[in-house]
């Protein structure tokens, strides 16, 4: 280790100001404030130091274990918001704005989405339309020159190769989860999806080989309890509704594992989900021709006979904008907070939709179905709680900052 000193010299009783040059040894850095004060002689051996430095101005600091205490810079939409709230504030702010965003614009999803069907029941086709919509909006934001809030820029074969994954089993379970919203009542649905946290502990263990604790474990039984009581006693009940429920989670069980194993810190969560969008489209729309192609045309006809052309359009288009912008703002709170937060948002946001489509659509909800809800509702809550102690326990404990 490396300690410049100055010594001064005594001449009588005077100091003398006269440099003198000492060897130094350059494996180690010079000390901050010995920098400072120091002037290197012509050889480029030897270290001139004025000997009016006292030993006393020498001061031994940290190298950058003080950047990592510095204020985290803001992003634009930060800064703009720090001028209203401060900056102490303002990363806070815009993660509330984020989330309130994403229930809301989901909530209207919902709401609407389940409208549509009362008098268009494609979802094969309803699914596809509400991609093929974000994908417009993709586009028309990074004509614009707002890439920023689409596609960010062109990915290679290796980057899309790794998304495709993941968005290929968000097209599926999304075309599963309109079936199902489409043949049940929405609260049922949404309480069939609390059992999601069971297909993802199978599929990593199965996929990753990663094991849930005991208490994760534990916390399933009230979720299934829950969803099997919630199921028995919901009036609009029907195989088609409950098992296309099941199998959106098993696909967003594939999607949530396959995003680890792809997981990519190149692009931002708004271009990670527009290219989501992208490979969608390519999924959904060869699909619904296949499965609702013979009977779309005679089922809009009957539609816009029943609604008329203006409502159906508009309806499809802002049902495919609000999918899109609810999803973003999923995936761009996601990137804000730790999952286990994000999963207790998802706890909160779905009580939020299911007691808001009970009142929108006046529907009669059997003591024994909202049981069953809130007991599905708690368990994955307690899912979630018992998967953050665990994250937190399996972390190592920092190593202690250098003086």
């Amino acid at each position: 280790m490396q300690t410049v000193l100055t010594r001064p010299v005594v001449l009588g009783h005077a100091t003398s100001a006269r440099p003198v040059c000492r060897p130094v040894c350059r494996a180690q850095p010079l000390l901050p404030a010995v920098r400072s004060a120091q002037a290197t002689c012509s050889t480029g051996a030897s270290l001139c130091v004025p000997r009016t430095v006292s030993r006393k101005q020498v001061v031994v600091r940290a190298s950058s274990g003080a950047s990592a205490d510095a204020p985290k810079e803001l992003d634009p939409l930060e800064s703009a918001v720090s001028k209203i709230v401060g900056v102490k504030f303002a990363p806070t702010a815009v993660t509330l704005g984020y989330i309130a965003l994403w229930y809301a614009l989901n909530i209207g999803f919902n709401l609407l989405n389940k409208s549509i069907f009362k008098y268009f029941p494609f979802p094969w086709t309803v699914s596809t339309v509400h991609v093929v919509v974000g994908l417009v909006y993709c586009v028309f934001m990074y004509v614009l020159g707002f890439k920023g809030a689409s596609f960010e820029r062109v990915i290679s074969k290796k980057e899309f190769a790794s998304i495709f994954g993941p968005a290929s089993m968000h097209a599926l379970g999304h075309i599963a989860a309109n079936i199902s919203f489409a043949a049940v009542a929405i609260s049922l649905t949404h309480t069939v999806k609390t059992l999601e946290p069971a297909f993802n502990v199978v599929l990593a263990k199965l996929i990753l080989g990663e094991s849930t604790p005991l208490p994760a474990l534990l916390s399933l039984i009230p979720i299934i309890f829950g969803v099997g009581l919630a199921s028995a006693g919901e009036l609009s009940f029907n195989w088609t509704g409950f098992l296309t429920a099941m199998a959106s989670n098993l696909t967003f069980g594939f999607r949530a594992v396959w995003s680890k194993m792809a997981m990519s810190k190149t692009l931002g969560s708004t271009a990670v989900y527009a290219y989501t969008t992208l490979i969608s489209v390519i999924i959904c729309v060869p699909l619904a021709l296949l499965a609702e192609g013979s009977t779309l045309i005679e089922g809009g006809k009957a539609a816009i006979a029943k609604v008329g052309a203006t409502r159906f359009w508009s309806d499809l288009a802002m049902v495919g904008l609000l999918y899109h912008l609810y999803n973003q703002f999923a995936f761009n709170t996601l990137q804000r907070v730790s999952p286990v937060s994000h999963g207790v948002c998802n706890v909160v946001k779905r009580i939020a939709i299911i007691f808001s489509s009970v009142i929108f659509f006046n529907q009669v909800l059997t003591t024994q179905a909202l049981v069953g809800t809130v007991i599905a509702i708690i368990g994955t809550w307690l899912y979630t709680e018992a998967s953050s102690k665990h994250k937190h326990a399996k972390k190592p404990d920092a190593p202690p900052k250098a003086a």
